[in-house]
């Protein structure tokens, strides 16, 4: 196996240390003219803890990683893969049937108010 560099080694630490699933943590580097990139998985009951609360967790870990290449003289980026089985996509979209039903219910809420007050 190749030898990790700090950044990645930095990485895996810090997820490894907030996760419920350590052994699912991975981690992979990359160099181009862009820099270094570090492409993260992890198992998906953990991606809530690495992205945090409006990607705060996943915010700060990238500020940390911009300190730890510029230490270096390398410019470094995090990548997090969503995991297969993501329910990012069918949450947002329960979301937003949900919030149509409720606006459903206020057409025909003001509607019915409208034919009442034309009874009148």
């Amino acid at each position: 196996m190749a030898k990790k560099e700090f950044d990645q080694e930095f990485v895996d630490f810090i997820v490894k240390a907030i996760v419920d699933h350590p052994d699912d943590v991975k981690t992979t580097r990359s160099v181009d003219e862009m820099g270094v990139l570090i492409t993260l998985d992890v198992n998906p009951k953990d991606m809530g803890m690495v992205i945090g609360r409006e990607g705060a967790t996943a915010k700060s870990l990238r500020t940390l990683l911009k300190v730890v290449g510029a230490r270096n003289n390398a410019r470094v980026n995090l990548k997090i893969n969503e995991p297969e089985g993501s329910r990012r996509g069918s949450s947002s979209r329960k979301n937003e049937e949900k919030e149509s039903k409720e606006e459903d219910k206020k057409e025909k809420k003001n509607l019915d108010d409208v034919v009442e007050d034309l009874k009148i």
